[in-house]
């Protein structure tokens, strides 16, 4: 398993990738790989192994609790310490001050934002897509932190040159945040814009306190071998993107 490099001492983030040695046969071949999505019609069984697989290579780190969501592209966040859920949140964004809770989210083309403070005592993740980006996931997640995150890590999305979107998606951005009229590139299609969540993502962190950003270098739709994009499948699996802090 790969970790990001240059965080706090005893924080964890990653990101899964479609290949992993234990993934298991799929008789769905647009769902082959390291799926971890119940929502994608996949045999349950299957996806619940997976989970079960991170779990276990987790708990080398002394990980013990995992919160996974029902992601709704929606501003909500839920702080998870102790308490274990057995149903998953619903909600896009997830922060724990407790050492050995995963928390983890899934993507195909969505951005994922880790957040964390100096001290590695509080970390954060969160799903942003267009609409969760726009309606403030980001600004509400470090709103219910208990400490000022100083990093950030951006996982793998779909990049500039292949998020093409309408001017209603730029107008939800600019008008908001004037400075984000950099972020949006003209299509050669009349009223359609090519969006960057990385840059918009890190003008929004910035905005907020969070100096260190680093990743945000990949794109799930042109890396086939590497991540899921529904973008590219409408049928597809998801990665996770995780985090968590040593127990």
């Amino acid at each position: 398993m790969q970790f990001v490099q240059g965080l706090p001492q005893g924080v964890y983030v990653g990101q899964t990738h479609i290949q992993h040695p234990k993934a298991l046969p799929s008789v769905q071949p647009e769902l082959e790989g390291f799926n971890l999505a119940l929502h994608v019609n996949d045999d349950p069984k299957r996806v619940q192994q997976h989970r079960m697989i991170l779990l276990d290579e987790f708990a080398e780190w002394g990980v013990n609790k995992i919160t996974w969501m029902t992601q709704t592209h929606s501003t909500i966040c839920h702080t998870v310490n102790e308490e274990m859920t057995f149903t998953a949140l619903v909600g896009d964004g997830l922060v724990t001050q407790n050492q050995g809770h995963a928390l983890m989210m899934m993507t195909a083309d969505c951005l994922p934002v880790v957040l964390g403070n100096k001290m590695g005592s509080e970390v954060a993740n969160l799903h942003a897509g267009w609409r969760g980006l726009a309606g403030g996931i980001i600004e509400n997640t470090i709103a219910n932190m208990k400490s000022q995150p100083t990093w950030a890590w951006l996982g793998a999305a779909i990049s500039q040159a292949c998020f093409e979107i309408g001017i209603e998606v730029k107008t939800a951005f600019c008008s908001k945040y004037a400075e984000l009229e950099t972020a949006f590139v003209k299509s050669e299609q009349q009223g359609k814009y090519y969006a960057d969540l990385y840059a918009i993502a890190r003008y929004i962190l910035k905005q907020h306190g969070v100096d260190v950003i680093t990743g945000g270098d990949q794109c799930s739709y042109r890396q086939d071998q590497d991540f899921y994009s529904y973008r590219r499948h409408a049928k597809t699996g998801r990665m996770a993107t995780f985090v968590f802090i040593h127990n």
